[in-house]
């Protein structure tokens, strides 16, 4: 078995460290969730340490431990959502480059985070 070693932020460890043991089953998951082969590498993230505009939106809200409440009425910005227009645009026609395909597949994977999200607010209301 390969040992690997990351660096993050400490809240980050914090929040990780009651899943210690479990970590390795996480990021199965998150392989499996992402529909992503375990040898591909992101243009985004490979060439750059930015990510997607929603992506920091959905991390700036979540961060803030919202209510029920909040969760269910989130909405990324008029900006995200133009951007996700413009990508589903280009997707219809073919046309989408690899890191904007990248992009797209970051925005399915918060758009169903935020669904399980709603989904589970919803029940403590």
């Amino acid at each position: 078995m390969a040992e690997l070693t990351i660096q993050i932020p400490d809240e980050l460890a914090q929040r990780l460290k009651p899943l210690q043991n479990r970590l390795p089953e996480l990021l199965w998951r998150l392989l499996d969730v992402s529909n992503l082969p375990t040898n591909y590498q992101s243009p985004v993230l490979a060439e750059t340490t930015d990510i997607p505009a929603a992506y920091q939106e959905v991390l700036d809200f979540l961060i803030k431990r919202p209510t029920p409440e909040e969760i269910m009425t989130f909405k990324v910005s008029l900006q995200a959502q133009t951007r996700l227009q413009a990508l589903l645009e280009k997707n219809r026609s073919a046309i989408l480059s690899p890191m904007e395909l990248v992009e797209l597949d970051v925005y399915e994977q918060l758009e169903h985070m935020m669904i399980l999200l709603k989904a589970r607010a919803s029940t403590r209301i």
